[in-house]
């Protein structure tokens, strides 16, 4: 494997919003980038192959084909397919490829995702993306895990990521990621709920001031614009991301009755956003609404069609 993490060949399992921000990142600094998605021969598989054709993004045509000529493979998927990419990977890789598990997976799900890939005699390393990838693109900040971790970091750093090592133990920069998320995905998930219950009484005008005396930090209008947002555009992806997060909750003992709420409340969006009720999806105008009511209004007319 080539030592200049510039000369990588890099293979992305996963072109959705996160894939193409990395590719696009990595091609702009001439790294060699591949990538397979699932998608391709979708419905989607156009839009895809035209972004891969603009970036020069070579397309695989399977999970085997991309990890055997792969340095370093990036698996940027869907929670709940974390470990079947892993185990799809590890059946071809070869010449001992770093794997980066970007996904946002239970402690427990990593260390069988590491399992997989290690013994293959791959490199496992655990990542955990601690906010939003879009405002910060590659630079997005990620804690590294496992025992290759620290090792990975600074070939990571040399080609644009932002990576810091948690620790040298498997689950625990997951553990990490999904603690905050048991607060950040709820919070939209409250938001969402608790706003539009208080639009259907008419109550928005009392109830948003009121969180703002006791939460003055917080601009209200403008968490609930871009709750509504990102959870119709990737409530999906947040759902199976909070059941993971149930599960871990569950790995430490606990009832995650909070998280089982979130992941409901976050795949009813999705299921509405499915059905076209915010408009059609990947158009400019889906999912970016700055005002919170047009979504809640709209789910309310919804409500009130099928009573």
């Amino acid at each position: 494997m080539a030592g200049d993490p510039r000369r990588w060949q890099i293979g992305l399992v996963g072109y959705g919003e996160v894939g193409r921000i990395l590719a696009e990142d990595l091609r702009q600094q001439d790294v060699k980038v591949s990538a397979y998605d699932i998608k391709l021969g979708g419905e989607q598989g156009a839009s895809l192959q035209g972004h891969a054709a603009k970036f020069g993004v070579a397309l695989a045509t399977s999970h085997a084909e991309l990890a055997a000529k792969s340095d370093f493979i990036i698996s940027a998927v869907t929670a709940s397919q974390a470990v079947p990419v892993a185990k799809a990977c590890a059946a071809a890789i070869n010449q001992g490829p770093w794997f980066l598990d970007f996904n946002s997976a239970s402690p427990g799900a990593k260390q069988r995702a590491a399992a997989l890939i290690d013994g293959a005699a791959g490199r496992y390393v655990e990542g955990a993306v601690m906010t939003s990838v879009p405002p910060y693109r590659i630079k997005v900040p990620l804690l590294l895990g496992g025992p290759g971790a620290r090792e990975l970091e600074p070939l990571l750093n040399a080609i644009g990521f932002a990576a810091k090592v948690a620790s040298d133990k498997l689950g625990v920069s997951s553990a990490v990621k999904m603690c905050r998320s048991i607060m950040i995905k709820g919070l939209e998930a409250m938001v969402i709920e608790s706003f539009t219950t208080a639009r259907a009484y008419g109550v928005e005008d009392a109830v948003l001031p009121s969180l703002a005396e006791t939460f003055p930090g917080i601009d209200w209008e403008e968490l609930g614009a871009y709750c509504f947002q990102r959870v119709i555009e990737h409530g999906r992806r947040r759902a199976e991301e909070v059941r993971e997060v149930a599960e871990t909750v569950r790995e430490a003992g606990l009832t995650p009755w909070s998280a089982q709420g979130t992941a409901e409340r976050q795949a009813w969006m999705a299921d509405l956003a499915d059905e076209g009720l915010f408009g059609l999806r990947g158009s400019g105008e889906f999912a970016r609404s700055a005002d919170w009511r047009t979504e809640a209004d709209r789910i309310l007319a919804k409500i009130n069609r099928t009573k």
